[in-house]
């Protein structure tokens, strides 16, 4: 009872600042970095700046940021403090490139969600936040040296693409959103929170001129983290804002209720149609069968009264036994038409009704939903923001063991659930496969350092490590689950949605 109130309250602590926001969860992989200058155990000199990670380890800021410690690598130190923590950590420079003013630096002690770039086109007046630690905010907000080395989360603002230039040689993009000196080295996101561009540079504003930022283009980073060896994790689908993914799913659900309810009324119209024409195929049989009667009862009739005919010509004649026989003979046969008449059918509709009720059939299932299946991506119903929209390869078995090692438990509406929530990462995955449909789907939540640490509580919980045959081992994976799903936000970041057919 204890334990159970106890991951009640955990449990509703972790649903109260659920949020799903895509700004929000880029934020998590942006980070301070802090250029720390000491001659003789004395710090002389101390600047700030931007960045973000690109992978968990390792984080990209602009050269300026860090040229000091290019110079000077025995008397600069690098911290990178992340948005989330307690802590700061020291990092090293792995690459610098002055002419596109991109470095890349390494650190260790903790693993930050990457972000993603974004490889689409990009139109002039779409939306774009910058994302960063601009240093007026701070100037105006910090008490102490300390406060610079304190994670805190970025502040964001946003504006629009102002078009394409060429500065110094590099090719940037012109943005409106109000960034300042200490923004350099963090992302321009789009609305998915994507990176579009690295902030590095801001016009004059003298005598009310408007501001503008520059911030340099995907394209030099890709060739700079080409030329570092660093990966870098891309995605080129066209955002959809969660409202819009949301408005979609809800008309999809209107239109499938909408259809099902027209399959529901066309069957039950059809089903209607066979019973009218059940019942009059009842009526003429059973006036068939009346008629048969009749006529059995109107000849055994004919017989006995000529058998009673006999009898008497019989008796006349002296033919006392034969009289007897024939007259006998005639009396049951006059009694057999009366009981053929009076027991002639009639029609009862009752006698029908079982084998002509309306019935409305459920929805056809598609042949073969279990086995090893090809899954597709489908744009229309999927929203993607940092994902991979490559095929998907799943083998599925009839009691919802996937890949041969993952146990799916199984859902009221019979479909098969696994919620995922690494230890390394800061994403919940809820990942289901509806075997009538052969539709398999990917919902994840970008979730804060904390809610992933309730998250993988209640996980410690799944007592399923393995592909189970026991409905009890997988009933408490449902239910279990079924606690996760419930304290994740009300809203998801992203959804990949597959239609799957049988593959190898």
């Amino acid at each position: 009872m204890i334990r159970l109130l106890l991951g009640l309250a955990m449990l509703l602590a972790w649903v109260a600042p659920a949020r799903a926001d895509d700004i929000s969860a880029a934020g998590r992989g942006v980070v301070r970095v802090v250029t720390i200058a000491i001659v003789d155990g004395e710090v002389v000199g101390f600047g700030h700046g931007s960045g973000f990670a690109v992978a968990p380890n390792r984080i990209v800021t602009n050269a300026h940021v860090v040229e000091a410690a290019e110079r000077y690598p025995g008397n600069v130190l690098i911290g990178v403090v992340p948005s989330e923590g307690d802590k700061s950590y020291q990092g090293r420079l792995i690459a610098v490139d002055a002419d596109r003013d991109l470095a890349l630096i390494e650190f260790s002690g903790i693993r930050l969600p990457s972000l993603t770039f974004y490889n689409g086109p990009v139109n002039e007046g779409d939306a774009m936040i910058a994302l960063g630690y601009p240093g007026n905010v701070d100037l105006a907000t910090a008490r102490s040296s300390a406060d610079f080395i304190t994670p805190l989360s970025p502040v964001r603002s946003q504006g629009v693409f102002s078009g394409r230039r060429n500065l110094q040689g590099v090719s940037v993009l012109l943005h409106t959103a109000g960034i300042a000196r200490g923004n350099s080295g963090g992302p321009l996101l789009d609305g998915c929170g994507r990176v579009l561009g690295v902030n590095s540079a801001i016009t004059r504003a003298d005598d009310g001129d408007a501001s503008f930022g520059f911030a340099i283009g995907n394209d030099e980073v890709a060739a700079f983290l080409r030329e570092a060896r660093q990966p870098m994790p891309v995605n080129g689908v066209a955002c959809t804002s969660i409202a819009d993914r949301l408005a979609a799913d809800r008309s999809e659900a209107e239109q499938s209720r909408a259809a099902e309810e027209a399959r529901q009324r066309e069957a039950a119209a059809k089903a209607a149609a066979e019973r009218e024409n059940a019942m009059d195929q009842a009526l003429v049989d059973n006036f068939a069968m009346r008629e048969n009667y009749l006529g059995a009862a109107a000849l055994l009739l004919v017989l006995g009264a000529l058998g009673l005919g006999a009898g008497g010509l019989f008796y006349s004649r002296g033919q006392q036994r034969e009289a007897v026989w024939a007259a006998a003979g005639g009396g049951v046969l006059i009694v057999g038409a009366f009981v053929t008449f009076f027991t002639r059918p009639a029609f009862d509709p009752g006698a029908i009704e079982g084998a002509a009720r309306v019935v409305v059939p459920p929805p056809a299932a598609v042949a073969g939903g279990i086995g090893k299946m090809i899954c597709t991506i489908d744009p229309a119903r999927s929203r993607v923001t940092v994902s991979s929209t490559q095929d998907v390869a799943i083998d599925v078995s009839p009691e919802g063991c996937v890949n041969g090692r993952t146990q799916y438990a199984e859902t009221s509406q019979q479909n098969w659930q696994r919620i995922l929530v690494p230890d390394e990462e800061q994403t919940v995955s809820v990942l289901e496969y509806a075997p009538a449909t052969r539709t398999y789907s990917t919902t994840r939540y970008l979730l804060s350092a904390s809610q992933m640490d309730a998250a993988r509580k209640l996980r410690a919980q799944v007592k399923i490590k393995a592909c189970s045959t026991d409905p009890a081992s997988r009933a408490n994976l449902a239910q279990t689950q079924q606690a996760i799903r419930t304290a994740l936000p009300q809203v998801f970041n992203e959804r990949l949605v597959y239609r799957c057919k049988p593959g190898g």
